[in-house]
């Protein structure tokens, strides 16, 4: 094919044009307004445990993150992951926290970090490994919340590392399910242990009706601790008290936040 000397003019000015300007994605990407970071000011995660899906509207995590982004201050992310999603929810708050989008977390970046995390039954065991992933990045952990927390074969749900200011443990004991009876703190000096509490759903059983037949015979308290309106409603009120009032402007509006890549 042969081209005109008007042609060739033509394709070097498409081609200068095009290298003298970044993509239009990337100028968008990079425009953040100096002093006003992009992170949220509250990141909250929860695990659903078992199988459960994250959008399961059926069971205790699903449904007090719905409810608290009714109330949470403005700029806070709010999050549920399977169980088996830990790395991805890692990967999803070091991205968080990294405000100037350049790939390392500052310590200021660190510092800024206001992160609540809970779950339920395998759930829960994530939710302190993920605490534990943390730690090893530097990033403080404000509160964790276990319920009836099962870990797996790899996994250590019962000391909670020295990031985490504050952690709190649910447990039952009927079925052939039940989770870990207690939790310690790995440094008492960094780590307040709040409680271990008792659930007896023999004295006082929670009504689980979306729940098949199985459940109710072969693990009917841990059944009851997913469902169990007065725990998860005691467990927002928790999560609740432990956001930080402020509203950062230039936060992602998360109350409503998804992660398309699941």
């Amino acid at each position: 094919m042969s081209w005109s000397r008007q042609s060739r003019v033509a394709m070097l000015a498409v081609v200068f044009t095009c290298s003298a300007f970044p993509p239009l994605s990337h100028a968008i990407d990079t425009a953040v307004l100096p002093n006003q970071p992009a992170a949220p000011s509250n990141i909250v995660i929860g695990f659903v445990g078992g199988f459960v899906r994250h959008d399961n509207h059926h069971h205790g995590p699903v449904e007090v993150a719905q409810h608290i982004r009714k109330t949470a201050p403005r700029g806070t992310y709010i999050q549920v992951f399977e169980n088996r999603r830990r790395s991805q929810a890692r990967e999803t708050v070091l991205r968080l926290l990294d405000a100037n989008h350049d790939g390392v977390l500052s310590p200021q970046e660190k510092g800024r970090a206001h992160i609540v995390l809970f779950g339920q039954s395998w759930g829960a065991a994530a939710a302190v490994s993920l605490a534990r992933d943390l730690k090893r990045e530097g990033i403080p952990v404000q509160l964790t919340v276990q319920v009836d927390s099962v870990a797996k074969l790899w996994q250590n749900d019962s000391i909670i590392p020295d990031n985490v200011a504050q952690a709190v443990n649910f447990y039952q004991t009927q079925g052939i399910i039940h989770g870990r009876r207690r939790i310690t703190a790995a440094d008492p000096t960094k780590t307040e242990i709040l409680g271990n509490y008792f659930m007896d759903y023999r004295k006082n059983p929670a009504a689980c009706t979306q729940y098949p037949f199985w459940d109710r015979v072969f693990t009917p308290g841990h059944m009851q601790s997913e469902c169990d309106p007065h725990l998860w409603s005691q467990i927002e009120t928790l999560v609740e008290q432990h956001l930080s009032p402020t509203t950062n402007p230039a936060a992602l509006s998360s109350r409503n936040a998804s992660d398309s890549s699941r």
